[in-house]
């Protein structure tokens, strides 16, 4: 097998971390909070939304707006792993649930949500 070939297969073999990710402002006690198949390409494209005003969430965008990308703080909360059983593929569920979960741990500490639209 050629070397591109390998790289193929290899490539089809990698699964994306998936889990839950935070956008905290640093000027409030607010947060955006989400869970994904695939972190590092949602969060790249939070940031190209918010980047270019087109946040489905208008009171984040109106903030990331007014403070700019330097007013924000994105960091992956939680990981969830993947199911040593290769067949199961649906992981929607674990997700929701470890998103509700990092939620409550957020209001713990004070944080608030930002509305959902």
């Amino acid at each position: 097998m050629d070397r591109r070939k390998e790289l193929k297969e290899l490539y089809k073999t990698i699964k994306p971390d998936m889990g839950v990710f935070v956008i905290r402002s640093i000027k409030d006690n607010k947060c955006y909070i989400h869970g994904t198949r695939d972190l590092k390409s949602f969060i790249n494209r939070v940031k190209f939304q918010l980047n270019f005003g087109s946040h489905p969430n208008k009171e984040l965008q109106r903030d990331w707006t007014r403070y700019g990308e330097s007013g924000f703080v994105i960091e992956i909360l939680e990981k969830l792993e993947y199911d040593k059983d290769e067949e199961k593929t649906d992981y929607s569920e674990e997700l929701r649930i470890l998103q509700i979960i990092c939620e409550e741990r957020l209001a713990q500490e004070g944080m608030e949500l930002y509305k959902s639209d």
